[in-house]
């Protein structure tokens, strides 16, 4: 009798259980090759797709795409997001479709990368988080501080022993700030020896070049010879030309960037889609002057023959880029006086200095460096340039951005609306891309390129990192005077199998995690 029992239970466990964890149905689906939408289902079980197509079986959960469009989750390649386990759900990023983000851009990131990765498994992140291994957090480290000279044979050994932990940790390659203080006191040798350890684990050489103005064309010969002198893979971070005396030459850029690729070099590149960068207002001051402490930089202020360099060389650079004053730099996160956010630098020294000449907007900009820096936005990038850097076919969609809190300081719109900004304006509006292009610019080329195996495509196998959106209703109200507003038009995003998002609504699901160069 227990024994027939037993089966009979048996039975009607077998008969009840669901073929699938979760099935969307209903969908045009963007399988993320850049092929044309297809109507079918996807059906998921545990975390990854099991079954794309016309599919029969039943699910635990059913969601009904209603005709929207299903892709595979958004991997945002260029961010800036160390902080993540801080604000671990990260919903701008979900909310314009991101469910992978790589951070460690630009030179900076966590150098124990083991200890960054277990952080994020502890915080109970949303998205899937990679990282890269910053040239200039290593030098920082390496160094034991700020200096405008080489590394000794025993600092540059310690700098490549960082480098090859962090890859062995599952860094997926190796960045560089090479504008950015203490990269730029960096010569190309010392980028090549850190490169070369990144390339024996198969790792990627991911810059922020040395000059994105008139001397990019430079700046990208260097970034080449490290390409051919270390055996990496290359990716030029947020392509782009900055001020008016650099405004046009897109076209001519690509054209060596393409010429390079015929010759056998593996290069590909990021890109926002805005006409205005993000960074520390510091950029306006010289390295030299940002060499060593804080009390080194007071120290240059207070003597007057330094303080009139420094003067000098900020009006070259002005100069070189064109530029009459600051007034295309706006503040966005100033701690010793937030008052200032949101204003530019001229309309700033006219709060704080009472005149807006140009001495007192450089007085201003040297001040704020003192009181701890500030982080501006930069008007600097003509439209004709974002569009042809973004028809390339090998120019993949990033945010440049991080996980933000809704109103905190006045950030670059970026972070919230990039992703739903090329599928809104550039697509649906100007018609520059198809969609199905634009979603492999933003899924399948960057799996390729970081190597995230079984990310960034719709098929059985792949892990169900899935976004449903209306392409009709895609938009980023998210402007750079009132920047905290989530994309709209996504109503579903699932991570690793997980609804993080579901109709609309944020979830208690925390499915993401870290992701490890394989």
């Amino acid at each position: 009798m227990k024994l027939r029992l037993f089966f009979a239970f048996l039975l009607a466990a077998t008969a009840t259980a669901a073929d699938f964890d979760l099935l969307i149905t209903n969908a045009r689906i963007a399988d993320g090759s850049g092929k044309r939408l297809v109507s079918g289902s996807i059906a998921v079980k545990g975390r990854k797709i099991v079954a794309v197509g016309e599919i029969e079986g039943t699910a635990d959960q059913t969601i009904d795409a209603g005709g929207k469009v299903a892709a595979p989750g958004f991997i945002d390649v260029h961010t800036h997001s160390e902080d993540i386990c801080q604000n671990p759900v990260a919903e701008n990023f979900l909310r314009m479709g991101v469910t992978t983000i790589i951070t460690g851009n630009c030179g900076n990131s966590r150098t124990d990368v083991a200890k960054f990765f277990q952080e994020i498994g502890e915080a109970k992140v949303t998205l899937n988080v990679a990282t890269l291994i910053g040239h200039n957090s290593v030098r920082k480290e390496g160094m034991g501080g700020i200096f405008i000279r080489a590394p000794d044979e025993a600092q540059l050994e310690k700098m490549k022993a960082l480098v090859d932990q962090a890859m062995q940790d599952g860094a997926v390659g190796l960045s560089t700030g090479l504008i950015y203080v203490p990269g730029s006191f960096a010569k190309t040798e010392e980028i090549i020896a850190l490169a070369k350890v990144a390339a024996k684990h198969d790792g990627i050489y991911v810059s922020h070049m040395r000059s994105e103005s008139v001397k990019i064309f430079d700046a990208l010969d260097e970034f080449m010879r490290v390409l051919r002198e270390s055996g990496c893979r290359g990716e030029v971070s947020h392509i782009k030309l900055s001020g008016p005396t650099a405004w046009g030459k897109a076209g001519e850029l690509l054209a060596v960037l393409d010429k390079a690729r015929a010759e056998g070099l593996k290069i590909t590149h990021d890109q926002y889609a805005y006409t205005a960068s993000s960074t520390g207002l510091r950029q306006l001051i010289p390295d030299s002057a940002l060499e060593g402490t804080r009390e080194d930089y007071l120290a240059k202020l207070a003597d007057p023959k330094q303080k009139a360099d420094i003067l000098a060389k900020m009006a070259e650079i002005r100069e070189r880029q064109g530029r009459k004053d600051y007034g295309y730099a706006v503040i966005a996160k100033f701690k010793a006086d937030p008052a200032l956010n949101g204003k530019s630098v001229a309309e700033a020294a006219k709060i704080v200095r009472g005149s807006d000449t140009l001495d007192e907007q450089i007085e201003l900009v040297l001040d704020i460096e003192a009181r701890g820096g500030a982080s501006a936005i930069f008007h600097g990038m003509d439209e004709k340039d974002v569009q042809t850097f973004m028809q390339h076919p090998l120019t993949m969609i990033a945010s440049d951005g991080g996980p933000r809190r809704p109103g905190e300081d006045v950030p670059h719109p970026r972070s919230y609306g990039d992703n739903a900004r090329v599928l809104g304006r550039y697509v649906r509006e100007l018609k520059l891309l198809s969609l199905e292009e634009a979603v492999r610019r933003m899924t399948s080329l960057p799996a390729q390129t970081f190597q995230l195996k079984d990310r960034g495509m719709i098929k059985a196998g792949a892990f169900a990192d899935i976004v449903i959106f209306d392409p009709a209703k895609v938009n980023d109200p998210s402007t750079f005077d009132d920047p905290h507003h989530y994309a709209e038009g996504f109503t579903d995003v699932i991570v690793n199998g997980g609804a993080v998002i579901r109709e609309g609504q944020l979830t208690e699901v925390r499915s993401g995690g870290p992701l490890r160069l394989k």
